[in-house]
């Protein structure tokens, strides 16, 4: 029987689903379904809406940095609560004043908090599931993302027509505040010997440097993949003029779909490996980026964001986890050094996005561009796949 007054795997990966559900799901994605409604109601457009959207990610790549350059878990702990915290104030701070910089401000913040979740959240949870025996997977808790992200399209789609933008970002700030409390009480403070339960020691072993840094320029295609689509793809339906109206709705479906990716990937990755397993989801997420740059139906739409729902967590989970098990002691320092690659591109491609849409009217040539750079990555996973027999394990 489970007692939530102690330490239990499953409580402690509900408070990572949790507390990204907060940080990426509400912090991160609102913005998505309440972008077409903020450009509508105040003096947003793609070019500015695309800016904010990369000071976002100007935040979150701080917040790698901070945690590629930090070892102490103790230290990740505090900052990972004070995270939590952030997150909700920088939602209901969208909501104070109509005005550039305090969004842009909003955004940042809303972007460090971004990385408490991600990095630091999955750093301490898998640190403590090795230390304890567990299997090092992370299904469960990047779950939270996609959960946010049907959480904020659920909200949007139960609010839009009867809020105005300011209300609305006011009542996502109240769905953080919920989710912040099982975030902050079920996650237990880190033990920072090297030594497990079961009395075996953690030891690093890090592949080559070689290695690591065609992992580096792969995972970087995956960001510049999919920050295209977190950023515009409500936007892209509500461009539409026969699909207006159901841009929340291929939003919620995103999420659906990415809630379970991550567990689904975990087992994929089990049976064949990580980087077989990260090969087929780059495939498959390449379909999802690029269908609606050719065809503008709803079905198209929908297959387009269950397609990239399913697949970019999973990227995420996976690249996180790999890198993770090779650095068992400190998992959060070498996952936060992968991700600056990833935080990189989405910082670049919102900005570029948004400047093409603008020019050109559509969202056709980021959306084929993402889709080039996720094929890309794909070879570059390849050639780490002919370079990995006795680097990556497939257990």
């Amino acid at each position: 029987m489970i007692t939530f007054s102690q330490p239990h795997r499953l409580k402690v990966m509900l408070a990572g689903l949790f507390s990204l559900m907060l940080t990426m799901g509400v912090a991160r994605f609102s913005f998505t379904p309440l972008l077409p409604v903020m450009m509508n109601e105040t003096f947003l457009n793609d070019f500015s809406g695309g800016w904010l959207a990369s000071i976002n990610y100007m935040g979150y790549m701080t917040g790698v940095l901070i945690t590629a350059s930090i070892s102490s878990l103790k230290l990740k702990f505090t900052l990972y609560r004070i995270g939590l915290i952030v997150a909700i104030l920088s939602t209901i701070g969208m909501a104070l004043a109509e005005n550039y910089i305090l969004w842009s401000v909003m955004r940042y913040l809303a972007g460090l908090t971004s990385a408490a979740g991600l990095l630091m959240g999955s750093g301490l949870i898998l640190n403590w599931m090795l230390r304890h025996g567990h299997r090092a997977e992370l299904g469960i808790h990047f779950g939270g993302a996609g959960l946010g992200i049907a959480i904020s399209a659920a909200v949007a789609m139960g609010i839009e027509g009867s809020f105005n933008w300011v209300e609305q970002w006011q009542i996502f700030a109240l769905v953080g505040v919920a989710l912040a409390i099982p975030a902050w009480i079920w996650l237990p403070a880190p033990d920072t010997s090297h030594i497990t339960q079961a009395g075996k020691k953690l030891i690093d072993k890090p592949p080559t440097k070689s290695w690591m840094s065609l992992l580096f320029a792969a995972y970087f295609c995956a960001g510049f993949g999919y920050v295209i689509s977190a950023t515009f793809l409500v936007a892209i339906v509500e461009n539409q003029p026969s699909l207006k109206g159901n841009g929340s709705m291929v939003w919620l479906v995103t999420g659906l779909a990415a809630a379970p990716a991550c567990v689904f990937w975990d087992r994929i990755a089990r049976k064949i490996g990580e980087l077989k397993a990260l090969f087929i989801a780059y495939g498959i997420n390449i379909v999802g980026i690029v269908i609606p740059a050719f065809d503008h139906s709803f079905t198209a739409v929908l297959l387009s964001g269950f397609l990239f729902g399913a697949t970019f967590i999973g990227i995420v989970s996976l690249m996180l986890t790999m890198v993770g098990k090779f650095f068992p002691t400190k998992p959060a320092k070498p996952m936060g050094k992968l991700t600056l690659s990833y935080g990189t591109a989405q910082i670049i491609a919102p900005a570029i996005s948004g400047m093409m849409a603008e020019a050109s009217g559509n969202y056709n040539m980021p959306l084929l561009l993402a889709g080039g750079f996720m094929i890309l990555g794909m070879v570059l996973i390849y050639v780490l796949m002919l370079r990995s027999n006795k680097v990556v394990s497939t257990a």
